[in-house]
C-alpha cells in the first residue's frame, strides 16, 4: 500500500536516511496556466529484500515542497524518472530545485535501441510484461480527497523504475553507452534550469517557414511579447495571443491601431482587450533584428540538408538506435546552415557523426 504524506516531518523521517537511489514522479496541471502546477509527487524507496516503499507526497501541503527541495537537492541520490522535463519545471517552480543526478528511462530506452519516445505504460510491458492501468491519465490532480484508484495510478508510475533502470543501465554498460545517458540527462537538467525562452521563436513554427523576411521579424516580435506576458502572467501562450492569428497579423500587417482593433475582434479568439500591447509588440523593431536568421527556404541548401539526413539515418543503422535520436531535423538545418555544430549536436553525438558528416561540411569546390 503506497502511503499517503502530508506532514514535512513525516517525510523527511521517511528520508532520514538517504537511499542511494529514489524512483520519482509527479501529477501537475498546466491546463490554465503558463508553468505546470506541481498536485502530487511520487516516490519509490528500495526497503528489506525485494520490498519497494511509495511515497505519494501532497505538495498542497504546508512546508512539504521545502521538505522535497533539501531530498531533490541532495546529488548523493540518483533519481530514476521517465521523461521528465515537464516535472523538472514544475520542481523548480514548487520546490526551487532542480532535481539532480538524473536517469531518464525513456533517453536510455532510446539510445539501448529499444524504441524513441515510449510511453512509461508502453516501457513497463514491454520490458517487465506488466500491463498498467490508463484510466485517470486525465484526472483532475489538484482536487482533495484523490480516489483510490487515482492513488493506485499515481504509485503505478514510480513502482517500476528500478525495475527499468537495472535492466537499462545493463544494456548501457553491455553496449558502451553510460556516458551517453549521463550527457544527455545533464541537459535535460541544465535546460529545465534556465527556462531561457526562445531567442527567435518564429522558427519552431511551420507556418512561418512561409514568411518572407519582414514577416518573420513581425512574428518574432509577437511571439516574444506573448512569452513575457505569459510568463509574468501565469497563463498559456495561446490564450495570449494564438499561433494562428499571430501568423496572420505578421504576414498582413494592420495599417493602424484601429485596423488591428478591426482584426481581433473579427477573430473568436483573439485576446481585444491587448490590443495596445499587441499594436506596440507588433510595430517595435526589436533591438537585435539585424541578427535574425533568413527565411528558411532562402538560408538552406535543401540538396546538403537531404545529403546529412541520409548520412546520419547511415549511422543510427550502424549503431542500431531509433530515427531521429542521433539528430533531429532542426539540429541538421542549423548545422548546414552555419557550418558549426551546434550545441544539441555536441558531446558524444558530435562523436558518432563527425566522420559521416565532416566531408559534407566541406565547401564544394
Amino acid at each position: 500500500m503506497p502511503t499517503w504524506i502530508t506532514d514535512p516531518a513525516a517525510l523527511r523521517a521517511r528520508l532520514a536516511t538517504r537511499p542511494a537511489r529514489i524512483g520519482l514522479d509527479t501529477e501537475f496541471i498546466r491546463e490554465r496556466t503558463y508553468w505546470p502546477q506541481l498536485a502530487l509527487v511520487q516516490i519509490a524507496i528500495e526497503g528489506d529484500g525485494d520490498e519497494l516503499d511509495v511515497l505519494l507526497v501532497d505538495p498542497l501541503a504546508p512546508g512539504i515542497t521545502e521538505a522535497l527541495a533539501s531530498i531533490l537537492a541532495d546529488t548523493t541520490i540518483l533519481k530514476v524518472m521517465h521523461s521528465p522535463s515537464e516535472d523538472l519545471v514544475a520542481f523548480k517552480h514548487a520546490c526551487g530545485v532542480v532535481p539532480e543526478p538524473l536517469f531518464d528511462t525513456q533517453l536510455a530506452a532510446a539510445l539501448t535501441g529499444i524504441g524513441s519516445g515510449l510511453g512509461y505504460q508502453k516501457l513497463v510491458e514491454q520490458m517487465t510484461g506488466v500491463a498498467l492501468a490508463k484510466g485517470e491519465t486525465r484526472s483532475d490532480w489538484l482536487r482533495r480527497p484523490l480516489s483510490p484508484s487515482q492513488l493506485e495510478y499515481a504509485a503505478d508510475d514510480v513502482r517500476h523504475l528500478f525495475e527499468l533502470h537495472d535492466a537499462l543501465d545493463g544494456l548501457l554498460e553491455q553496449l558502451g553507452r553510460r556516458e551517453w545517458v549521463i550527457e544527455d540527462a545533464s541537459r535535460v537538467v541544465s535546460n529545465a534550469r534556465d527556462e531561457a525562452p526562445e531567442r527567435w521563436p518564429q522558427l519552431s513554427m511551420r507556418a512561418a517557414q512561409f514568411l518572407d523576411r519582414d514577416a518573420q521579424l513581425r512574428l518574432a516580435r509577437l511571439l516574444r511579447w506573448r512569452d513575457v506576458y505569459a510568463r509574468e502572467h501565469d497563463r498559456p501562450r495561446t490564450w495570449i495571443l494564438d499561433n494562428e492569428l499571430a501568423t496572420a497579423l505578421a504576414r498582413t500587417p494592420p495599417i493602424d491601431r484601429a485596423g488591428l482593433q478591426r482584426e481581433l475582434d473579427a477573430h473568436p479568439k483573439a485576446p481585444r482587450k491587448l490590443g495596445d500591447a499587441i499594436w506596440v509588440a507588433l510595430t517595435t523593431p526589436l533591438s537585435d533584428e539585424a541578427e535574425a536568421p533568413e527565411p528558411i527556404g532562402e538560408r538552406i541548401d535543401r540538396q546538403r540538408l537531404r545529403d546529412f539526413q541520409d548520412a546520419v539515418a547511415g549511422v543510427s543503422r550502424e549503431l542500431e538506435l531509433p530515427d531521429g535520436v542521433l539528430a533531429s531535423r532542426r539540429w541538421l538545418e542549423q548545422l548546414a546552415e552555419r557550418g558549426e555544430w551546434p550545441d544539441a549536436l555536441s558531446g558524444w553525438r558530435r562523436t558518432a557523426l563527425e566522420p559521416a558528416l565532416a566531408p559534407l561540411l566541406q565547401p564544394k569546390g
